[in-house]
């Protein structure tokens, strides 16, 4: 018993929620493949699959670490806090982070090898992008910068990195496809940030939530899921079939009434998994758009 628990702590620490963000743009990107005639690469595409989660993980348990250590996390609602909650040493929480991000490294070496070495540069920014994202001395998530990074690393980094170890090549589909990826990976940040709001104001924590304010930060969520909508539409350049995602609509309806009408604290977690689940259909229906 005492090992599942050690176990399901760790499963709850990584934040599996947020997973989805990590899935979907290869899932995307492997789908678009699809669509030129050449054979998928399997492989390559685990590769990149393998890479994006341990990335997300990763990410996850870095937050952890250092929100925990500053003293952010106290008394937060939402996912579990390993170190605010004492569930986990911080030297432990760290040492996952380090693993992870060991791992991640890896896994990217032997895909780079396989593809391009360039792609090593652009995974020693990602980790370096996702260690400082909350660590270090002057963390940017801090400063209002983590959709800006996370836009770039979950969307178009995900999406065409993705694509590019498939195809060997970047194109205007794989932005374009790109952009729906981005824009629901902001989403989950920002209705993460949203929850979070009144605690980050009281501790100094000045995320985009925070400066824009309650309103601003309740609009800015709603733009975003609009903004993949928007994206899926012009992606039915690719594809007239990309019009599939119109019927997600309804749901994006609900989940932005729902937020627009104020819910906070505890009443955004349900919606934080529904908006991980809605980049995933998004992602399923652009899948089906381009395999067809």
């Amino acid at each position: 018993m005492n090992r599942v628990k050690y176990v399901n702590k760790w499963i709850a620490g990584a934040r599996p929620r947020t997973l989805p963000a990590a899935l979907a743009p290869v899932v995307v990107a492997t789908s678009l493949e699809h669509m030129s005639s050449r054979p998928i690469n399997w492989l390559n595409a685990g590769l990149a699959l393998s890479v994006s989660l341990l990335l997300q993980i990763g990410v996850n348990y870095s937050n952890d670490y250092s929100d925990g250590i500053r003293g952010t996390d106290e008394n937060r609602v939402g996912p579990v806090r390993l170190v605010a909650t004492g569930l986990a040493t911080a030297a432990a929480v760290k040492r996952a982070a380090y693993l992870t991000f060991a791992a991640a490294a890896i896994v990217g070496l032997y895909l780079s090898s396989r593809t391009s070495w360039w792609l090593v540069l652009v995974g020693a920014v990602a980790i370096i992008a996702a260690w400082t994202y909350t660590g270090g001395k002057s963390p940017y998530g801090y400063k209002g910068f983590g959709e800006v990074s996370v836009f770039l690393f979950f969307g178009l980094v995900a999406t065409m990195g993705s694509y590019f170890v498939q195809s060997g090549r970047l194109t205007w589909k794989s932005f374009v496809v790109a952009l729906p990826m981005g824009a629901l990976s902001c989403a989950i940040l920002a209705i993460n940030n949203l929850r979070d709001l009144p605690k980050d104001a009281g501790v100094g924590k000045k995320t985009l939530a925070v400066r824009l304010g309650d309103r601003g930060a309740r609009l800015m969520f709603v733009g975003l899921l609009l903004l993949a909508h928007i994206a899926a539409g012009i992606a039915a350049i690719i594809t007239t079939r990309a019009f599939i995602t119109i019927v997600l609509i309804p749901q994006t309806y609900l989940i932005s009434g729902e937020v627009l009408k104020g819910a906070k604290g505890r009443d955004l977690i349900p919606i934080l998994g529904r908006v991980g689940k809605l980049q995933l259909y998004f992602a399923v229906g652009l899948a089906a758009a381009f395999f067809i």
